[in-house]
């Protein structure tokens, strides 16, 4: 059997499940598997015990000639390093030739290297994981089965949330924490307004209001969510075969009070990344937040007082007490990293607040809701999942990212993935058995159900 090469780069806090899928799967499927991570010694135990078809290895994702050097040894790699990573590497799998697989967006970079994939035989198989990726598959199998019965979509909602499950969530106000990137959750929404689409009008919430216009989603056996609106929702209409839905949203899932808070976060402005403050390491969090209010005039009033005049909220109300919670108002509490800008200085103090810890389980909640008109009626099908996780390692969001993409890898390395160049998972042939499996071997399955308007 010849021996494929699989180089995995990156295995943080997402990777877990991944990991252990690859390494299964490995002498089956003639695989051997170079995991490059920053910090190898929390992978060298998991490896031990498979040295025969895997290794760990030390690696500085900006270091461009060791990123080089171990894609020159691959032929197939896997990217769990952040997004704005991915160009990098994408050039790196052009030159040596190595088809490449991630759970990430594509972006612009990207897309523009798929016709010089395609010309070289090569597949960037993008979007694997969570969202995007199950939300894709599980949503064009729901599409093609009802117009497979002869029903028309005439709306698309779907919404996605990595959260925690409620036994998690006690002494938390905020009803969260991280299971994935920290910074992607502080800058989410930033970029540009949202859009999307509402009874056939173009619809824009600019991110200074995109937490202060929610909707609710209704999960049955979860309750109810709160969901805000994702950067885009169109550009799915073609890939989707929803060129002419009237109504497309795609939106991320909160506990309910969690967007009226963040919402606070923005307009005090503590969520920019644009500008450093040339602040001192031992700055308060307190002086910090001070600098960000008009000035004080006299009588002067505590801080959190003048923060909810200056925010018109309650000052007694839950969203001061969710701040409260961070410990925004702590003169003691130093923001601990010099000349950063606020989104920087807010990550840090959030990652002390939000850690997952080694007895929590995380909970990952997907729906979508399609309306659609079948036979002269107007019917509703309404797909939901819900994952909860083993442990603070084995969490859901590492189950419902990792599986999906080394299934993915696993089929892509076999051959049976025809497409080439940038390419993502809307293909019955490649979501199909994907969906099967996790399915059959893992217990993650939609539950649907069908109702008349």
């Amino acid at each position: 059997m010849t021996t494929t090469r699989l180089l995995l780069l990156g295995a943080g806090r997402s990777a877990a499940s991944l990991v252990q899928y690859l390494l299964r799967h490995a002498p089956a499927e003639g695989w051997f598997l170079t995991v490059a991570d920053a910090n190898p010694a929390h992978l060298a135990p998991v490896l031990a015990a498979h040295s025969e078809y895997a290794r760990v290895v030390p690696f500085d994702a900006a270091d461009a000639a060791a990123l080089d050097a171990r894609v020159a040894e691959a032929d197939l790699v896997v990217s769990m390093l952040p997004a704005s990573l991915h160009p990098v590497v994408a050039r790196a799998c052009l030159r040596h030739h190595c088809h490449l697989a991630t759970a990430s967006y594509v972006g612009p970079e990207i897309q523009a290297l798929h016709a010089d994939a395609a010309a070289a035989g090569l597949t960037f198989l993008m979007e694997c994981g969570l969202d995007p990726g199950l939300d894709h598959m599980s949503a064009v199998r729901a599409i093609a089965d009802i117009r497979a019965r002869g029903g028309h979509v005439t709306a698309f909602r779907s919404y996605c949330g990595g959260l925690l499950a409620p036994a998690a969530e006690a002494g938390n106000p905020w009803q969260y924490k991280f299971t994935w990137n920290p910074r992607n959750v502080v800058l989410a929404g930033q970029g540009g307004p949202a859009r999307y689409l509402d009874s056939g009008h173009l619809r824009f919430i600019p991110y200074q209001h995109l937490f202060a216009r929610t909707e609710t989603v209704e999960v049955p056996g979860h309750g109810a969510f709160e969901g805000y609106a994702n950067r885009d929702s169109l550009g799915y209409r073609a890939p989707y075969g929803l060129a002419d839905v009237p109504t497309m949203l795609r939106g991320t899932l909160r506990r309910p009070g969690y967007c009226a808070a963040w919402h606070a976060l923005v307009r005090l402005g503590l969520t920019d990344d644009s500008t450093r403050l040339g602040n001192a390491e031992t700055m308060s969090w307190a002086a910090l937040l001070e600098a960000f209010l008009p000035a004080a005039r006299a009588p002067r009033l505590p801080l959190p007082q003048r923060v909810a005049a200056y925010l018109g909220l309650d000052p007694d109300g839950e969203e001061m007490g969710r701040l409260n919670w961070l410990g925004l108002f702590s003169a003691q509490h130093p923001v601990g990293h010099a000349d950063a800008t606020p989104a920087q200085l807010l990550e840090r103090l959030l990652a002390d607040k939000w850690q997952l810890g080694p007895h929590d389980h995380d909970l990952v909640v997907m729906q979508h809701v399609f309306d659609y008109e079948l036979a002269g009626r107007r019917c509703r099908r309404t797909a939901s999942l819900a994952v909860t996780g083993a442990d603070a390692a084995h969490t859901a969001m590492a189950q419902t990212v990792g599986l999906p993409l080394g299934m993915a890898v696993r089929r892509l390395a076999r051959g049976l993935v025809p497409q080439r160049g940038v390419v993502i998972p809307v293909d019955p042939e490649l979501f199909e058995p994907i969906l099967d499996e996790l399915a059959a071997d893992y217990g993650i399955v939609f539950h649907e159900e069908e109702t008349s308007l």
